[in-house]
């Protein structure tokens, strides 16, 4: 028996690893890494920023109210001043919410009434009164504001370099200002001893009025200057500064910023022009914070701001400059844009000093906040709809719809048969026996 003996085919060829080969030179691009200095843009600084989380929850709010109002407005456009929940379903990237618009409706009972329509028995969706009333209330102190709205105006008309304004930019401030929704007839049409109207598109200035021609901060200087007992060259041309809480205040910044108070600028109703880089940027903060300080809440989107660079002369990049000086300005980016804040003009969340206007729209963030808290009163305000049930005109409103087809043939039947009055039997009918009834209105030969 032969011995089966295996011989490999192949031998094992032992490979041993190459050796690694050193690569230190400084001229090696292979293991060369180049260090990089980060970027510093405003972007950056955006996200890098020290952040306000008082401003930051109040924008929170306000985007959610924002929201609200703009589904009332939604509505408001629309007869009988209500939607079906099935129309508001579309509505959610419209309005931006992120949500079903049933559920955020559902979150505030004290400003969306949900009911059931009488006729089409779907459900329906409405403003509260109490929401109904505060709007009303906005629109009156509005208009009972009016004189202090034409000084706005005029004060602005004062800064632009030409005495002129674009009307298309007043229209998108015009919350902000106060201003109502028929500015340009209520108030630019109605005040021609004040303004004039240059074109379609742009309001001019007739006169200009000294007695308005000062700045907020100028008396922000004065209080400082007496009450604090500091010298003129301290407060001629300074702004008040309130950094946010955990500011760091890097080696030097003090001394720049001691001496960027005390430098020179042209003041926002001042007519001269600057030279120098550094004189046109203060002016520029001059300018935006006259601005803020014109302003209900003393805040506006920078979307909105960006409108008016041309007019008042701001030809700068907005987000790098509200940057730069985190004391006097804040963005926050909590909101549906990036909206700017007065710092000085906040404490704790809310204003220092508040307005009518702003005291109307506290109230409607109040209701809006209480969320689904306090609902009794609600729910008994409901039994007593439905114990007294819809009035004539309630159910007239309700009942007419845009999408509601065919309703309008039961009315019109009704109406038709109303005209036809039934008197008694004259005679046996000589087909059927029975008596036959005689119609005054609808008998012809």
């Amino acid at each position: 028996m032969r011995s089966l003996i295996s011989i490999p085919l192949k031998p094992k060829l032992l490979i041993e690893p190459p050796t690694p080969i050193l690569r230190v030179g400084p001229f090696d691009s292979l293991i060369q890494r180049r260090w990089k200095k980060p970027a510093d843009t405003a972007r950056t600084r955006l996200e890098n920023r020290t952040r306000d989380l008082k401003l930051d929850k109040l924008m929170l709010i306000q985007r959610k109210l924002s929201i609200a109002f703009h589904l009332f407005d939604l509505m408001s456009r629309r007869r009988g001043h209500y939607v079906s929940l099935q129309i508001m379903a579309r509505w959610a990237t419209r309005v931006g919410l992120n949500i079903d618009v049933t559920e955020f409706i559902k979150k505030y009972p004290h400003f969306f009434e949900v009911f059931m329509h009488p006729v089409r028995r779907n459900r329906c969706c409405r403003v509260t009164s109490k929401m109904t009333l505060l709007v009303d209330e906005e629109m009156g102190v509005i208009r009972h504001c009016e004189m202090e709205s034409v000084a706005r105006v005029k004060k602005l008309l004062m800064m632009s370099r030409t005495g002129t304004i674009h009307i298309h930019a007043l229209g998108l401030a015009k919350k902000e200002l106060g201003l109502p929704d028929d500015f340009r007839d209520s108030l630019l049409r109605k005040y021609t001893s004040d303004f004039r109207v240059v074109d379609t598109e742009i309001v001019g200035l007739v006169d200009r009025d000294e007695s308005l021609a000062v700045a907020k901060v100028e008396e922000w200087r004065e209080r400082e200057y007496a009450e604090k007992w500091l010298s003129e060259l301290e407060t001629k041309y300074a702004f008040p500064v309130n950094f946010p809480t955990g500011f760091k205040i890097e080696k030097g910044f003090r001394e720049t910023l001691k001496n960027w108070q005390r430098m020179p600028y042209i003041k926002p109703y001042e007519k001269e022009a600057s030279g120098a880089v550094h004189l046109f940027e203060k002016t520029v903060v001059g300018i935006l914070h006259e601005f803020l300080s014109l302003t209900i809440e003393k805040m506006i989107e920078v979307d909105k701001l960006v409108h008016f660079r041309k007019d008042l002369g701001m030809v700068v990049n907005f987000r790098e400059l509200l940057l730069k000086h985190p004391g006097i300005f804040y963005i926050s980016t909590k909101g549906l844009n990036q909206t700017v804040f007065l710092r000085e003009a906040y404490s704790k969340g809310c204003l220092v000093e508040p307005n009518p206007i702003y005291t109307v729209r506290k109230k409607m963030l109040d209701l809006l906040l209480l969320g689904c808290r306090n609902t009794r009163e609600l729910e008994a305000c409901v039994a007593t709809d439905e114990g007294r049930g819809l009035s004539d005109h309630e159910r007239e409103e309700l009942s007419m719809d845009d999408n509601a087809d065919g309703y309008w043939v039961i009315p019109l039947l009704e109406s038709s048969c109303s005209a036809l009055k039934q008197e008694e039997p004259d005679g046996p009918d000589p087909f059927t026996g029975l008596g036959c009834w005689k119609y005054d209105t609808c008998r012809e030969s």
